[in-house]
């Protein structure tokens, strides 16, 4: 573990770095094609970084914040775009903060709305410790046979949505911490979704949505424009960024368990591609809409059936169980070394003022 910890502090002093490069780059450089050859050999290595790296959680994170994210907001800092461009230019901090990190900047325009970006971007702690509970009392079941096997599955999937919101919501609280950036809510209560466009659109990994609407949504509207009528634009549109989107989980998958894709997790992006685009062509068409009480059900059994027939099953084969379980166990035994050193001191502290 030590070892993966040395790799983990060499890939991100690499990216930061990096980003450095990019930050004066993009000063001296116009934007255009000449930016974009500059970049060019910081994005194919943040490609490359996460394939040091071998645990689920370190490699899985690098390889979206950096391999996927980062890039994407490189690729259109090429091109005078994205939250890397502003006016005036970002300062150094900022820019490494916001380019490495999934967060996004705020305007601050009253003095209490650096609370108010807080609260919007992070629950309670209470709400963050009752959902690693959750997930605490999963672990011991895994291992129980009786229990089937898709119900099984069905704790891994909520294993994912809760492990991926607490990480972003750690990695965005010490980036306000330190830097004064507001949040970017990651999730919004995505089980309450009326439609598919809602849970994607406006409550799913929203950081994603965000970087997607200008890098690919966007541009494709415009150039669908040419054969389609301006009201259908948006469905080759959308359908295009979930195909990108599937295509940026292969490789995070890859990352993880360096194995040849199998193109499940496309499958299943491209599925949702097709369900979003039919259910934008049944709003245009059909005023009528499904109440709340019975499209929020249908949503969410949706997502979580396809969900368990492509996206969970790909994922365990990249043995992401044993290595979260390897790891969790790594990290119950650092707690418990920590905790003893604590007890320790405590004790002889006390002793030395007892005497």
């Amino acid at each position: 573990m030590e070892g993966e910890l040395n790799n983990f502090i060499l890939v991100w002093i690499s990216a930061a770095a990096s980003l450095c490069y990019c930050h004066t780059a993009s000063k001296l450089v116009p934007a255009g094609l000449t930016r974009l050859l500059c970049l060019a050999p910081v994005v194919c290595l943040f490609l490359a970084l996460p394939l040091r790296l071998t645990t689920l959680s370190l490699s899985s994170l690098s390889s979206f914040f950096l391999s996927w994210l980062a890039n994407f907001k490189l690729l259109l800092l090429a091109f005078g775009e994205g939250p890397l461009c502003s006016n005036p230019p970002l300062t150094l901090p900022r820019f490494l903060a916001i380019a490495g990190l999934p967060i996004k900047l705020q305007t601050l325009p009253h003095p209490n709305e650096e609370n108010v970006a807080k609260k919007e971007g992070l629950k309670s702690l209470l709400n963050y410790a009752a959902r690693c509970l959750l997930l605490a009392s999963f672990v011991p079941l895994y291992e129980k046979e009786w229990i089937h096997q898709k119900l099984i599955m069905m704790m891994y999937a909520i294993h994912v949505y809760v492990s991926l919101e607490v990480s972003l919501a750690i990695v965005g609280a010490a980036a306000w911490a330190f830097t004064g950036i507001g949040l970017e809510p990651q999730f919004d209560e995505p089980y309450l979704s009326t439609s598919l466009q809602d849970f994607w659109g406006r409550r799913w990994n929203l950081m994603v949505t965000s970087i997607l609407h200008p890098s690919v949504y966007k541009p494709m509207r415009s150039i669908s424009a040419r054969w389609f009528e301006r009201r259908w634009t948006a469905v080759p549109a959308a359908f295009s960024a979930f195909l990108v989107s599937g295509l940026m989980h292969e490789l995070v998958f890859y990352h993880i368990g360096r194995r040849d894709p199998t193109w499940a997790v496309t499958t299943f992006f491209l599925l949702h591609g097709v369900s979003v685009a039919v259910e934008i062509g049944l709003k245009k068409s059909i005023r009528w809409r499904l109440p709340k009480v019975v499209s929020c059900p249908l949503t969410v059994a949706y997502v979580v059936a396809t969900g368990l027939w492509l996206f969970i099953p790909a994922l365990m084969e990249c043995d992401a169980v044993p290595k979260a379980r390897r790891e969790t166990v790594a990290l119950i035994e650092f707690v418990k070394h920590c905790w003893s050193i604590l007890q320790f001191c405590s004790i002889t502290i006390w002793s030395i003022f007892k005497t």
